[in-house]
């Protein structure tokens, strides 16, 4: 089956957060939280998806209040936290949803991502993640994690599903149909 093919039965995005929907920075202020800086338009290239009835969520190696706080922003369909093997997170989580691997798109940017990546459906490494990840992802985006990449796969994952007309342009530009 080709790439184009595997989009159409994709109905689940399964997102790394350190280094895809983050830049892979942290920090801390003066009281001890978290800091961390999301793209505004992974966000709304999320809230895209949700609109076509995609599920989107995380699944993270580390526990922060920050990623909670940003999947509820988004009504993300599930945030799973400390899964330090993502392979078995991955296996839980789409047993938890009742889909099949082959309906999963997985965007990661470092070597944990690989086992969880090498099971989906279509996988994906941002610019800047680990050059060995080429051996599982299916394409590499153009851009770096925490600076759009996350909007990148799901315009095209939309373009390939033939619903980014209806759900970007019938929305935002309703003159250009």
């Amino acid at each position: 089956m080709n790439l184009s093919d595997k989009a159409k039965n994709i109905k689940v995005i399964v997102l790394d957060v350190d280094g895809v929907l983050t830049d892979g920075r942290f920090g801390y202020d003066s009281t001890d939280n978290e800091i961390k800086f999301y793209h505004s338009r992974d966000g709304h290239g999320i809230k895209l998806a949700i609109r076509a009835g995609i599920k989107v969520g995380i699944l993270s190696g580390r526990e922060s209040a920050a990623n909670r706080k940003r999947a509820a922003e988004l009504g993300l369909s599930f945030c799973k936290e400390k899964c330090f093997n993502k392979a078995e997170g991955f296996v839980s989580l789409i047993q938890e949803l009742g889909v099949s691997a082959d309906e999963c798109l997985y965007i990661g940017d470092d070597v944990i991502d690989a086992l969880p990546m090498s099971m989906a459906g279509i996988a994906v490494v941002v610019n800047d993640g680990e050059d060995i990840l080429d051996k599982v992802a299916d394409f590499r985006t153009q851009t770096k994690g925490g600076h759009g990449a996350v909007r990148e796969v799901i315009n095209w994952l939309l373009k390939e599903q033939g619903v980014f007309q209806q759900i970007v342009m019938e929305k935002y530009f309703p003159q250009n149909n």
